[in-house]
């Protein structure tokens, strides 16, 4: 039973766990009403059939009268509960109990043939039928509003789930678009001089050569600066902009204004410095200046 609830729709599965509380409370009433009829010996020959016949149009009225209480569940699912929200809620189901007490003592002065007055439907009719259908109407009112509000409530919840989903997917895709725009290579190189730090732009950096276990960074304006590192692991870090020209040297590629091939391949900068470019490092430079 509780499998197959599993598998169907939550719109479903409210309706039939509601439709399973109206039969349980039809069925429930009409065998008390039988019990105290054959224990009493109110009338003879009564079958749990035709008293459920003459139940079926008191609880369709009560069944029409939910449809109030759904409206208003679904009206106070965006709202948070509180006190007053239940007090709100306990006053309408006790009003709806009382409309349905009012239109079945009615109905049933009509049936019957009884000539109406107010004191035969409020001393007799309305107390007969408050004590009999009250306590369940009532239960079958908070039974029905319970399972609306978590109705109501899963429902705004698997809403927000999906917005948030949403809300993911495009951010991930906006992480994606923007990650492949942006450079993440550093834009400032951190030697140590002595016992301080020189902070180098990495667009004023014409050249680095590789120094025995240190490299030298040579700078736009004829500084030079020796620095713990590999030519290698700065290769890594710098943009795309410089090129491992030699297995001495990286070029910052801004600055180089002409590739000469006669003999040695050299790279020309601005400073007319002249940069050996090796066999290997040859077919990357030529592509890059294409």
């Amino acid at each position: 039973m509780f499998q197959l609830l599993k598998n169907i729709s939550n719109t479903k599965r409210s309706v039939l766990i509601i439709a399973l509380i109206v039969v349980l409370a039809i069925t429930f009433e009409t065998f008390q009403q039988l019990y105290y009829i054959k224990r009493f010996q109110i009338a003879d020959n009564v079958t749990f059939f035709e008293l459920l016949k003459t139940q079926s149009y008191r609880w369709l009225i009560w069944l029409l009268l939910s449809l109030i209480l759904i409206w208003y569940s679904k009206s106070q699912t965006s709202k948070n509960k509180t006190t007053l929200s239940i007090v709100k809620l306990a006053g309408l189901i006790i009003g709806l109990v009382i409309i349905n007490i009012l239109i079945i003592s009615l109905s049933q002065l009509y049936v019957t043939g009884d000539t109406f007055s107010f004191s035969r439907l409020f001393s007799e009719y309305l107390p007969f039928f408050m004590y009999q259908k009250a306590p369940i109407y009532t239960l079958g009112y908070i039974a029905i509003s319970m399972i609306l509000y978590l109705y109501f409530k899963n429902e705004k919840l698997q809403i927000e789930v999906q917005e948030l989903s949403d809300l993911k997917l495009t951010n991930a895709r906006l992480f994606k678009k923007l990650s492949s725009k942006i450079d993440e290579k550093t834009t400032v190189l951190n030697i140590k001089i002595g016992n301080k730090r020189k902070i180098i732009p990495v667009e004023d950096i014409s050249w680095i050569e590789a120094d025995d276990y240190c490299v030298k960074v040579h700078t736009t304006n004829n500084g030079s600066y020796t620095m713990r590192s590999s030519l290698k692991a700065l290769e890594d870090k710098l943009s795309t902009n410089f090129l491992r020209v030699h297995r001495k040297a990286i070029v910052n590629m801004s600055f180089a204004k002409e590739l000469h091939m006669s003999g040695s391949p050299n790279l020309i900068l601005e400073n007319d410095l002249q940069i050996p470019v090796s066999k290997s490092n040859l077919k990357t430079v030529k592509d890059f200046l294409n």
